[in-house]
């Protein structure tokens, strides 16, 4: 096939509502990750929240939507796609416009009424909410509005897209960090999402269903629950698995925080952290075609390695470029584990039950964040307030990675007679 046939192919081969969904998932990865950006030393300088509250309800910002995904996908498939999809950007714009006004003088007679750390935590949670179901629509609109000849070539443009948002957020965060003040970061992220969801009412329309099968409901999404529950082999994975997560995730929660206490308080942490997108969308396709080759299952467990040794540069070397050089490698790890992980666990998963295990993969992802944020904020005030030891907290994250790689290995040396001969 031609060049010029190929490109005929991909332009017929979506409809109009795979083009909304898509680019509208770039707007909203850039809201996430310019709010993520500069959530920990918003609430830990603006809002004078403790190192240990602010490291727990960054994880949380970070792991409920992994959490309510599972439901997100339910309720998209009882109101449509459309409806769904800009319910979910209303409540998105609500909620950021809602965190970047908890300083506001508007909200204090709120503040006096509630407890702030309760206050913070109900409007962490309102994203998930929204995120939650803006998932479930952008795949299964990527799903109905592609035709087979061309749906993974969807599926691919839908991975990059997330990684451009998920590249330009902290870069427009920096920009409004610098010029607007810090509490406008999250209100930009507010009328990001907000001109989506006029967007969706304007031109997105219903995607078809080509005889799909029913999206699961709540009480069959709580069997599927259940089933895999009963699978242990299935849960120690994901539950050994989720230790990289609370690995990754510290470049939100906590290395915010240590760059302006630890290194310098003037610096952009916000551009700093575009690193790990941007590192992605340069090197993910080199990183699959060197590693293709290699086990799934050793794949995954020399990603996490990977990441878990970067963390040592800034141990090491408490400076800017030493944060920049430790994401990059935590990134490497990322790209190198992240596609293997889902053909694993497509592989593992029973004949019939693929869908169900897939949607539980993202779980760990939740796991690390929630755990992640509690436990990194009590790591970043022990070493860092208590023990004047800042630099320690790296060690102490390494360790975590270096643990949940011999885990990974232990548990592949007790399943491997079960794994496909791929893995052996």
């Amino acid at each position: 096939m031609s060049f010029s046939q190929r490109l005929r192919e991909i332009r017929d081969g979506f409809e109009p509502a795979f083009w909304v969904a898509n680019v509208s998932e770039i707007f909203e990865r850039l809201a996430y990750y310019g709010a993520f950006s500069s959530l920990a030393n918003y609430l830990h300088e603006s809002l004078r929240i403790p190192t240990e509250q602010t490291g727990s309800l960054a994880g949380l910002f970070g792991g409920m939507v992994w959490f309510l995904a599972i439901l997100g996908g339910a309720v998209a498939d009882r109101l449509g796609f459309r409806r769904a999809l800009s319910l979910a950007y209303l409540i998105l714009g609500c909620a950021y416009f809602l965190l970047g006004s908890l300083g506001a003088s508007w909200m204090a007679p709120v503040r006096a009424a509630v407890p702030l750390i309760g206050l913070v935590a109900f409007v962490l949670v309102l994203p998930a909410l929204g995120i939650a179901m803006v998932k479930p629509c952008v795949v299964g609109t990527t799903a109905r509005a592609s035709k087979e000849n061309v749906r993974s070539i969807g599926y691919s443009i839908y991975y990059t897209l997330v990684n451009i948002g998920g590249t330009a957020g902290p870069y427009i965060a920096s920009w409004a960090h610098r010029h607007l003040g810090v509490e406008n970061v999250f209100r930009v992220s507010a009328l990001s999402v907000l001109l989506m969801f006029f967007a969706v009412l304007l031109f997105f329309r219903e995607p078809r269903r080509s005889g799909e099968v029913q999206t699961a409901s709540l009480a069959d999404t709580a069997k599927n629950l259940f089933t895999v529950m009963t699978n242990p082999r299935f849960m120690i994975f994901l539950l050994i698995f989720s230790g990289y997560w609370i690995v990754f995730w510290q470049q939100y929660i906590i290395l915010p925080i240590y760059i302006h206490g630890y290194i310098d308080p003037h610096a952009d942490v916000e551009m700093i952290l575009i690193t790990d997108a941007a590192t992605v969308i340069c090197f993910q396709f080199l990183m699959t075609y060197v590693t293709q080759k290699i086990p799934a299952f050793r794949a995954i467990t020399l990603g996490i390695l990977i990441s878990a040794l970067g963390w040592l540069i800034v141990a090491f070397h408490p400076a800017v470029w030493a944060v920049v050089l430790s994401i990059f490698v935590v990134a490497l790890g990322e790209i190198m584990l992240s596609p293997r992980y889902y053909e694993y666990i497509s592989r593992l998963a029973p004949p019939g039950q693929q869908g169900t295990y897939m949607g539980f993969a993202f779980l760990p992802i939740g796991i690390g964040s929630l755990v992640g944020g509690w436990l990194g904020g009590r790591l970043m005030h022990y070493y860092g307030e208590v023990a004047h030891r800042p630099a320690q907290v790296w060690w102490a994250v390494t360790g975590i990675g270096v643990a949940t790689t011999l885990l990974m290995w232990v548990y592949h040396f007790l399943v491997k007679t079960d794994l496909p001969a791929a893995d052996a």
